[in-house]
């Protein structure tokens, strides 16, 4: 009976290890992803690690996404709106810069008129002084050339009755003084 038992034994075991090398042999055979027997466990853990990756994705990874582009977004179009104000009064400070330029050339040609105006005035009122003060040294030059021609006249009238008396002297004539003078008038007249 041990003896049976034991080929009986040795026999189970033998079929056992021929049964698992038949496996082996099988399973060996192919990949373990394409045995059919194990498709459905296969499928339900992928299914569970899509939905984990899922939920995941939507409720931790692109909210984070969704909030870093916002915020990206929302940065640039602050940017966007500094620059354009930033443009705005650039525009505006040219604008400025040129209005107060051209005001600036206004007030300098208006500063220019008025010195050229009040040196015009200024040259206006020296040249009517001096034609005043010309005409008036014209005037006193004119009324002593007058006085001198006068005087001139007479001296020489005293000079002639004096030439005439000293002539009349030494040619032994006498004459008197208002006949000598009547002479030289009459004489001096034409």
């Amino acid at each position: 009976m041990a003896t049976e038992e034991t080929e009986v034994a040795a026999d189970a075991a033998h079929g056992a290890a021929d049964a698992a090398h038949g496996a082996a042999e099988a399973s060996g055979a192919g990949m373990p992803q394409l045995d059919f027997s194990t498709f459905g466990n296969q499928i339900f853990w992928l299914v569970v690690t899509l939905v984990v990756i899922h939920v995941v994705f939507t409720k931790i990874a692109l909210p984070r996404i969704a909030g870093v582009l916002a915020e990206r977004q929302g940065t640039i179009t602050s940017d966007l709106a500094a620059a354009e104000e930033l443009k705005q009064k650039a525009v505006d400070a040219e604008d400025a810069y040129k209005k107060a330029l051209a005001d600036a050339r206004t007030e300098a040609q208006k500063i220019v008129a008025d010195a050229k105006a009040e040196i015009q005035a200024d040259l206006d009122a020296a040249q009517a002084k001096a034609d005043a003060e010309i005409a008036a040294k014209t005037a006193e030059s004119e009324k002593a050339i007058t006085e001198i021609r006068e005087g001139a006249a007479d001296s020489a009238k005293e000079v002639a009755k004096d030439t005439v008396t000293a002539i009349l002297s030494a040619m032994g004539f006498s004459a008197d003084a208002k006949t000598v003078t009547s002479a030289v008038n009459d004489r001096a007249k034409g």
